[in-house]
């Protein structure tokens, strides 16, 4: 299995992640649920119109913290704001239950790809392990 599919995978069977951004000097840390593979890269979501949105714009770099069956991963990545209609409508087609509130062809939906990704999985069990992507 790739990395890019690992990363991707264990995020997705995790349900929700923690994005950090940075506003200023301050960390910022929030829910996510999104991830999703389209034409090889690994993209997140949001809205434009999220504080969210806004810190990505002013600082692309983030990590990302995720936690599933003694298992953590860390990413580190800078994302990339992708404004096609077909990522968009990509990512949404693979989840559905955002269709209430976005939609591919709105100004406010937000696809972002990682690019520049160091993905560290860690347990108390095993040393970690770091791929790239």
């Amino acid at each position: 299995m790739s990395a890019i599919n690992e990363v991707c995978d264990f995020l997705q069977a995790c349900g929700t992640y923690y994005l950090a951004t940075v506003e200023g000097d301050q960390p910022r840390v929030r829910p996510f649920g999104t991830a999703n593979l389209f034409e090889g890269k690994l993209y997140i979501q949001t809205g434009k119109v999220k504080e969210v949105s806004k810190q990505i714009a002013a600082n692309p770099k983030v990590e990302i913290c995720a936690f599933d069956k003694g298992v953590w991963l860390r990413v580190a990545a800078t994302l990339v704001r992708d404004d096609r209609v077909e990522a968009k409508k990509d990512m949404l087609d693979h989840n559905p239950s955002l269709r209430s509130m976005y939609s591919e062809t709105d100004d406010n939906t937000e696809v972002l790809y990682l690019k520049d990704s160091t993905a560290t999985f860690s347990s108390f069990t095993a040393a970690p392990r770091t791929v790239t992507f």
